[in-house]
């Protein structure tokens, strides 16, 4: 008998550059031989010739944000992480939010304490830098980053976390120095305000207007404007949630003309269009709200093609979980608010692994091994956790996902997380998790979740991969 814990017997593994058949041994949580006809051990799965992934990197999403009352977010450390490993996702990172005013460090110890016996799988977390004082980029962040907090987020829009041309240049000068990932939500805030104006005085203020005052063009600037301003810094940004063909067109005249810029797209601008937002001035639309928002479905081939074609770096669900129904989420208050109003968001933490293998895989678009670059190998390269996270290799963590590929039909009920909605409700899939193991226990056995709080542990991160290297 051999002294690994666990062996995976007749998988098909998949990884970013290779499909093999092979056994998977585990010890002590980790990858220890991969191999043919492993010796016997006491703990056996047989894969029984199905292919097996790495545990999903889900690299954006939002649980237990802190929102301004009555809003809330339905998803905390415990139902997230939940719903993410029952999807197949075995690494979450979600946000610490900084408030205006609040030192960095207090919005991290914050988070933790939101975090801490919760989570059923790993985690970290990237920052959201709202307030760039010179305590916080010349002591806070660069000391956070040496301890492992190696990815913030930065926003050219919304009121409360916006920052000017200015004060974005001063983060991209601290990423570059110290060595971390800046992420870039892009949008022009000035235009969107100017639009919703206009749009509020002109009484159109139902759900479907949301996707009015967020027309293409003003993701196409500030996709460009972010780009300018990380060549000024001589540093890489990765621009979150691309939505859209205008700044696809832009990412891949950055790229020509040499410059370093990654792009993340997320399933709602596969699977949802503007018509998801509303065709009349109904509120149903509010559930699918989010920014940037839906294009038209002529957009969707744009998004798949630039997925299969390598502009994409990173496939990532954007999870912001608001129930539809009740006061806290997209009827805060109980009321039926002006577009402005509606929380921004939707869930997805579950669903992303599964749209994208059978519409994506199954469907002929992507391949199985771009498949677990996108969700598993890059992400973790992207924000430093490779190769302990995203691959199938010896020494990896023994975060897996055996896939089971059958037809069903989605439904909101057979979901983990606490939302009362899914956008996907009804599509037809072809594929769902089987099992998940993260670092080799079974968290999710095809019918039920067997994870426990608490076990999930926060992850350090390293000097993200993607970046250049400047110590030569």
């Amino acid at each position: 008998m051999s002294s690994f814990d666990l062996t995976i017997r007749n998988a098909r593994a998949v990884t970013a550059s290779d499909t093999f058949e092979c056994d998977i041994a585990v010890k002590d949580g980790r990858i220890v031989q991969i191999g043919s006809r492993l010796p016997p051990c006491a703990r056996e799965i047989d894969a029984a010739g199905r292919f097996v992934t790495p545990g999903g990197v889900d690299a954006h999403c939002h649980l237990d944000q802190p929102e301004p009352p009555p809003i809330k977010m339905a998803d905390d450390f415990d139902t997230g992480t939940r719903s993410a490993a029952c999807g197949g996702t075995t690494t979450v990172i979600p946000f610490a939010l900084q408030q205006k005013g609040q030192s960095l460090r207090a919005a991290v110890e914050d988070y933790h304490r939101r975090a801490d016996g919760k989570a059923h799988i790993d985690y970290t977390f990237h920052l959201i830098i709202s307030d760039p004082t010179p305590a916080v980029l010349n002591d806070e962040l660069p000391q956070l980053i040496k301890e492992g907090y190696t990815s913030f987020k930065i926003y050219m829009t919304y009121d409360s976390l916006k920052l000017d041309d200015g004060q974005i240049l001063d983060l991209l000068s601290v990423a570059r120095e110290h060595g971390a990932m800046a992420m870039i939500h892009a949008e022009n805030a000035d235009c969107i305000e100017w639009l919703t104006r206009r749009l509020e005085a002109a009484g159109r203020t139902a759900p479907r207007f949301h996707g009015h005052a967020r027309p293409m063009l003003v993701e196409r600037e500030a996709t460009h404007r972010a780009m300018a301003l990380s060549e000024l810094v001589d540093t890489p940004i990765l621009i979150v949630h691309v939505s859209g063909r205008e700044a696809v067109e832009q990412i891949r005249w950055g790229r020509a003309h040499g410059l370093q810029v990654f792009a993340e797209t997320c399933p709602q601008y596969l699977f949802l269009s503007a018509e998801d937002l509303g065709i009349d001035d109904g509120y149903l639309g509010a559930r699918c709200i989010c920014s940037p928002p839906p294009r038209d479905k002529a957009n969707q081939e744009v998004i798949w093609r630039a997925l299969a074609d390598g502009l994409f770096t990173v496939f990532s669900s954007d999870h912001a979980p608001y129930r539809f129904e009740g006061t806290e989420g997209k009827r805060p208050g109980g009321e039926e608010p002006d577009f402005r109003h509606i929380p921004n968001g939707i869930p997805g933490i579950e669903t992303r692994m599964a749209l994208l293998w059978s519409e994506g895989v199954l469907g002929g678009r992507i391949t199985r091994e771009k498949f677990v670059e996108l969700t598993a190998t890059n992400p973790a390269k992207a924000y430093g956790l490779h190769p302990r996270k995203g691959t199938i290799a010896v020494g990896a963590d023994a975060d897996l996902v055996i896939w089971d590929e059958r037809s069903f039909v989605l439904k909101n009920e057979q979901l983990h997380h606490a939302v009362d909605y899914t956008p996907y409700e009804g599509m037809n899939l072809g594929a769902w998790p089987g099992l998940t193991l993260c670092r080799g226990e079974v968290v999710w056995d095809g019918t039920s979740f067997t994870g426990r709080p608490g076990t999930g542990k926060f992850l350090h991160c390293g000097r993200p991969t993607l970046l250049p290297d400047r110590s030569r």
